[in-house]
């Protein structure tokens, strides 16, 4: 925990490091209580430092110094100076052997960053800041160094002892203890760092590279799991095959391994060739593993691969440039997924997985408190950067490069890319001008993505010349202000359009008969002509998204469901109709708070009834299109958020949709029945989607038929994706499901991830209201100390159930404030997240803002409070 005052954190003032490290040798000492930590490195001065820059400064935190030897003499207090998080010698010599010897406590480290005991076992966690609570060391990732790891601890507790890199040596060792001695042959910063020594089983096969070499790669997992390991093998096998197919990049190590742990902060771990996971991203079999599970897994596994090269093998001069890997691996895994799918509609899918992802969390995200660009330009704790902005906008800026330059080029670039920096810490201007200098652009303007924070907002016309046959479209940008950032200049944006014909048809927009064509706007304002027109067209607009901006076109309900019928780009599709759906729930929202009678009109429901009837489209495709806008998404669209209208406006929708396309639902349910043995691919998966969603609509408006239908499915299905979907549609009915939720529990107390789904699956309903959660929270199974069992049940009711959580007695945000100020005494990284569910208190209604602010003001005022959730809170009460 710290407790010095908050200290900010300039991009600007970056200046290199005094002083690089050569090599380390780290020997370690495990015992749960007091590891030892011997750590011998070697430094020389920095060329790029000033000459009289001579002093040494290490990190470090939660760790007790025991000795400190420099070039074989042991300084004595007066020789250096230990600081609240620092360890720094003055004057140094250009050439250092720096000796030290320090120990911590792992066993009580809950805050899960550097070394700690899970089940009783070790394990690390290093990125971003991690290492310093290990050994005092220059933790920062332009400081790359080759690292030799010893390993020393009790055999019979610990007798899988692993580090990164390869093998070189093991052995046993007095008083049943054994050792075992790792290389790493690639230099790597101290953030990439890993060690596991546990009880521990693996599945191990050998791999053939396509270089001819054989790599042997390791998926370890506790007794007990290792049925659960086939899909992420395999997942592990198709990343390094696409990765070498796609871009030429192959696996450079003897070996590589995964570990999963039930306690950890993240998703994963990118650790140089000891992959450390998130059991969420690892476990998966059909009798407790859903659809998106496994799909989760195929993408983790693949990001944290392909960080092999895009932030391991290059990586980051500072954590301001954590986009540069984040956003670029992001972007390859999203590019891997949408590949093993392998058919256009998938590939579309995926996409609008994306773009939901954006409106729902990256949107809200830029036009909050906590703003910030791409590579931002301040922060107080780096682990609250690790945002939607970084990863997933950022991989949005990726995707531009690629859409602006073409694939051929964008591939060039990236090669290009590997041969300027490979084994340096770079820039994400670096990654620009390697795309510049192989594409032969100028991509001056495009650094404004990396530079300028919020949503731009597109605004778009056209005007139709019948004489000349001409279409004229005119494009305008503008950004809203942002904290810091209130004037912003013009981005470069990729718009790709296309334009329907009366018959739903795409136009020839070109010579060469292209019926999409990518328009670059520069400019705050610019107007594009398309000739040879015969008629008057409906503009798809941003086809496949084409870039992170919110679109404005003043679109009829004709033109919408003209494209919603006909439209040749799904993403464009699928998006006609959401703007159906969203222009009725705010005018059904409105009614709800004006008190007049609700009512939704047919055209929109014949249009519903064409979409989910047509089995000429995939049923992923129609599962995504049927998907109305949730609760939170309508909020955005509010100048004052009212969850209770919200909630009710679209349970009528939802409700309306039953009962007029019940036949329709019913048969949808029987129709995309998957029999047989269990498998995830994507057209089952899809089947079970659309199966899954019309059960969910008939439980909207219940009748003794479609409960018994989903009564009989939780209780006959074969796979976790159908018992769970039935069980939810069950509990958001107000069904009373008390034993259907007690033989679930009692069939998988002993999976930890089904536990978690259990209570995800009620803390998200909004039948569950504060009180309930605060009952379950008293059940057995549920702990805070794992960050897991803590985000399914406190973060699912804050940000998955918005109209319980916003009580209008403010009673969910008393709940909230009470358990972040708990969250943070013992792990500030998960506290920090639950505190950003309250950081836009200011977009709701005026009756409960006042409670808001309380809640907030309750937990600035908290004692001891982290920086990481300080620097949240503190933003959240600015104006």
């Amino acid at each position: 925990m710290r407790t010095d005052s908050p200290q900010t954190i300039y991009r600007k003032d970056y200046t290199p490091p005094s002083y690089l490290v050569e090599t380390v040798e780290l020997g370690f000492d495990l015992d749960p209580a007091r590891t030892i930590v011997a750590n011998r490195i070697t430094l020389r001065h920095n060329p790029e430092a000033a000459q009289d820059h001579r002093d040494i400064v290490l990190h470090g935190e939660d760790i007790e110094l025991v000795a400190l030897r420099l070039n074989g003499t042991e300084l004595n207090p007066g020789q250096y100076i230990v600081g609240t998080s620092t360890l720094t010698i003055k004057k140094a010599p250009l050439n250092v052997v720096l000796e030290i010897e320090t120990t911590c406590a792992p066993e009580q480290n809950t805050t899960l960053s550097g070394l700690y005991v899970s089940n009783n076992s070790f394990y690390t966690q290093c990125e971003a800041e991690g290492f310093r609570r290990i050994t005092y060391f220059p933790d920062r990732p332009d400081v790359m160094a080759k690292f030799t790891v010893m390993l020393r601890a009790d055999k019979q507790k610990y007798p899988v002892l692993l580090s990164n890199g390869n093998l070189v040596e093991e052995g046993d060792l007095d008083n049943g203890r054994h050792y075992a001695k790792w290389e790493d042959p690639f230099k790597k910063p101290s953030y990439l760092f890993a060690l596991v020594a546990a009880r521990l089983v693996c599945q191990e096969e050998t791999f053939r590279l396509a270089d001819g070499r054989n790599a042997l790669l390791q998926v370890w997992v506790e007794e007990g799991n290792l049925d659960k390991t086939d899909y992420a093998m395999q997942s592990l096998k198709n990343s390094i095959r696409w990765d070498e197919e796609r871009w030429g990049l192959e696996l450079d190590l003897d070996r590589f391994m995964i570990v999963a742990v039930g306690d950890f902060n993240m998703g994963a771990m990118e650790n140089k060739g000891l992959n450390i996971f998130n059991t969420k991203f690892v476990l998966a079999n059909p009798a407790t593993a859903t659809d998106v599970d496994f799909a989760g897994i195929e993408a983790v596994v693949g990001h944290e691969y392909f960080h092999n090269w895009t932030g391991n093998r290059v990586t980051c001069r500072d954590w301001f440039q954590l986009s540069l890997k984040e956003g670029l691996t992001v972007f390859r895994d999203q590019e891997f997924s949408a590949d093993m799918i392998g058919t256009d509609s998938g590939r579309a899918v995926t996409r609008i997985d994306q773009v939901r992802t954006l409106r729902q969390a990256q949107f809200p995200e830029d036009a909050g408190p906590m703003a910030h660009p791409v590579r931002p330009d301040s922060f107080v704790e780096i682990n609250n950067f690790y945002t939607v902005t970084v990863y997933e906008k950022g991989a949005e800026v990726v995707r531009m490069y690629q859409t602006l330059l073409g694939r051929d080029a964008f591939r060039k670039g990236m090669d290009l890319y590997f041969e300027r920096h490979d084994g340096q810490a770079v820039t994400c201007d670096d990654f620009r001008a390697a795309m510049a200098s192989a594409a032969g652009r100028d991509l001056a303007q495009f650094e404004r993505w990396y530079s300028q924070a919020g949503t731009p907002i597109v605004t778009a016309s056209g005007t139709y010349d019948e004489e000349a046959q001409r279409y004229t479209l005119t494009l305008a940008q503008r950004c809203p202000p942002t904290p810091g950032q209130a004037e912003k200049l013009p981005f470069h944006i990729p718009v790709a359009v296309g334009l329907l014909d009366a018959k739903g048809r795409d136009l020839a927009l070109n010579g060469e008969g292209d019926t999409t064509v990518v328009l670059e706007l520069t400019e705050a304002e610019q107007t594009f002509t398309f000739d040879a027109i015969a008629e008057l067209p409906v503009p798809s607009l941003l086809r496949d998204f084409s870039a992170p901006v919110v679109l404005e076109y003043p679109y009829t309900d004709e033109e919408l469901l003209h494209l919603f019928r006909h439209d040749s780009d799904p993403v464009n599709r699928w998006e006609a109709g959401q703007r159906l759906a969203m222009a009725r729930l705010l005018r059904l929202t409105a009614a709800v708070q004006n008190g007049e009678k609700l009512e939704l009109d047919y055209t929109f429901i014949a249009a519903q009834r064409a979409l989910l009837v047509d089995e000429t489209l995939e049923a992923a495709f129609r599962e995504q299109a049927l998907i109305l806008p949730s609760e939170s998404l309508i909020a955005d669209q509010m100048e004052a958020v009212d969850p209770q209208a919200i909630h009710t406006a679209r349970r009528f929708m939802r409700e309306t949709i039953a009962k007029v396309l019940r036949n329709e639902l019913q048969n949808a349910v029987a129709a995309n029945a998957t029999p047989g043995p269990y498998s995830p691919d994507a057209v089952s998966a899809g089947k079970r989607g659309l199966k899954n969603l019309a059960l969910s609509y008939l439980l909207a408006a219940p009748d003794d038929f479609t409960l018994d239908l989903a009564t009989r499915q939780v209780a006959e299905a074969t796979n976790m994706t159908d018992r769970a979907a039935a069980l939810v549609a069950l509990i958001h009915s107000g069904a009373d499901v008390e034993a259907q939720l007690q033989s679930f529990y009692d069939e998988f107390k002993g999976e930890a991830l089904v536990v978690d789904k259990w209570f995800a699956m009620q803390a998200s309903a909004p039948t569950t209201d504060v009180a309930r959660i605060r009952e379950l929270m008293t059940h057995p199974a549920f702990t805070l100390k794992t960050p897991n069992r803590a985000r399914s049940l406190i973060f699912n009711f804050t940000n998955a159930n918005p109209s319980q959580f916003h009580a209008p007695d403010g009673s969910g945000y008393e709940f909230w404030a009470e358990h972040v100020i708990k969250l943070d005494a013992l792990n500030p990284q998960v506290a920090a997240r639950l505190a950003r569910s309250m950081d836009r208190w200011r977009r709701y209604l005026p009756d409960l803002q006042p409670h808001m602010r309380r809640a907030l003001e309750t937990v600035a005022a908290a004692p001891k409070l982290s920086n990481d959730v300080m620097e949240v809170i503190s933003k959240a009460l600015a104006n």
